[in-house]
């Protein structure tokens, strides 16, 4: 099992200095799962989208593959985001396994028609709630998840309008556009399974005088911030069973 993740940004440097980048939280989160069901060895590969000198890998280098979050906009329409979003219009079109992390949740429905720009609800950032919708608890990336659950999440931007064809699984009270998927490999969450409650409170922290200057309390989120172990499960149930379903 070839598993690409493709790296957008950095985490944020106080918590990268103590934590590592999103490539390892991410590895940390989903490796046994992988290993549980590749029949295979399983390969783990790092490539940074921001890199133009490299070429990027084709659809079909990876059995799937996971976009990063980043503190870059998709709005800002940089080169490598647009070369980017070719690719992610390939992998899809290919329907080969893909989940969207944050911005890379973004990336994916403003590569497939979508529409990104800032949240009108305001910044949302912390431990919040999640709540499935009655109509997709059969999905498998959800396999084993309550009706609702906790997520940690930082995000200005939000997906305002849904590429077509896409449906939305869950939302928060900030985010109506949670989680949603196209088709039946492509698996996009606006908040970050990959966040323990440490590198949550770490991202609190580092933001705090942005959050205080918009009038939401820090102090406050950091206190109510905690681990997330339903939204970690959702990276495991992609490399479980949506990516292990195609290669079959």
């Amino acid at each position: 099992m070839r598993l690409v993740v493709l790296r957008a940004g950095d985490a944020a440097p106080p918590v990268a200095a103590r934590r590592g980048e999103f490539f390892s939280w991410i590895h940390r989160e989903t490796d046994a799962a992988a290993r549980t069901a590749a029949t295979s060895d399983v390969r783990w590969i790092e490539h940074d989208v921001r890199d133009l000198s490299r070429p990027l890998p084709a659809e079909v280098d990876a059995d799937g593959f996971i976009i990063t979050g980043s503190s870059s906009s998709v709005t800002e329409r940089a080169e490598w985001m647009l070369r980017t979003e070719e690719l992610v219009r390939r992998i899809v079109a290919a329907e080969v396994p893909l989940f969207g992390i944050c911005f890379g949740h973004q990336m994916i429905a403003q590569a497939l028609g979508g529409l990104v720009a800032k949240n009108p609800r305001g910044r949302e950032i912390g431990t919040v709630e999640v709540r499935i919708k009655d109509s997709a608890h059969h999905e498998p990336v959800l396999a084993g998840l309550p009706p609702a659950f906790g997520a940690n999440t930082t995000h200005v931007d939000s997906v305002v309008t849904l590429p077509p064809g896409a449906r939305v699984l869950a939302e928060t009270d900030r985010e109506p556009n949670a989680i949603f998927v196209v088709g039946p490999t492509t698996k996009c969450v606006q908040f970050h399974p990959e966040f323990d409650g440490d590198a949550m409170r770490g991202y609190v922290e580092a933001r705090a005088h942005l959050v205080a200057a918009e009038g939401l309390d820090p102090v406050a989120i950091r206190e109510r911030t905690v681990d997330t172990p339903h939204a970690a499960e959702m990276l495991r149930n992609f490399v479980r069973h949506v990516v292990p379903a195609k290669r079959a």
